[in-house]
């Protein structure tokens, strides 16, 4: 269960942040921010792409959108989602509750630097009712992050 791979991370690396299991889906950043009482922006979105010969996750605000220009001129290559199978297969983590924690496999992680304007983000805990409350710059180092400006 990947949930629990995410706590098994946290035990791991002691880190003692809460994670929030709630009774409703926070699958996308719309039902997280409702579930949360936020505003989506602070909803930490993570999504999984394929360079050429390997994949990574980018974690961006919740209302973030990629610029592909941006995308191209950081990573050199188009931009490539993974579909929903892959990413569940590389990450251990189903789509709506994708997390830089836990991982399957490891991965390089890039935060968007649109994270940056919060003082916390909530991303996924690795299931779709999932999440936890943490800083960017502690999401940086939890998760041996690169900052990155690839988002409109």
């Amino acid at each position: 269960m990947s949930l629990e791979s995410v706590k098994k991370f946290f035990e791991e690396k002691n880190l003692k942040f809460k994670i929030y299991e709630m009774d409703e889906s926070t699958a996308t950043v719309e039902l997280a921010a409702k579930a949360h009482g936020i505003e989506p922006e602070l909803i930490a979105k993570t999504m999984a792409f394929k360079l050429k010969e390997r994949s990574i996750l980018i974690v961006t605000k919740g209302d973030a959108k990629i610029d592909n220009r941006k995308y191209k001129d950081t990573f050199k290559t188009k931009c490539s989602m993974l579909k929903a199978d892959e990413v569940f297969e590389i990450t251990g983590h189903p789509v709506g509750g994708v997390c830089p924690f836990g991982l399957a496999n490891p991965l390089d992680i890039y935060l968007d630097c649109s994270l940056k304007a919060f003082e916390y983000v909530y991303p996924a805990a690795g299931s779709i009712n999932s999440s936890i409350k943490v800083t960017p710059e502690e999401l940086k180092e939890i998760t041996d992050a690169q900052w990155v400006d690839v988002c409109k």
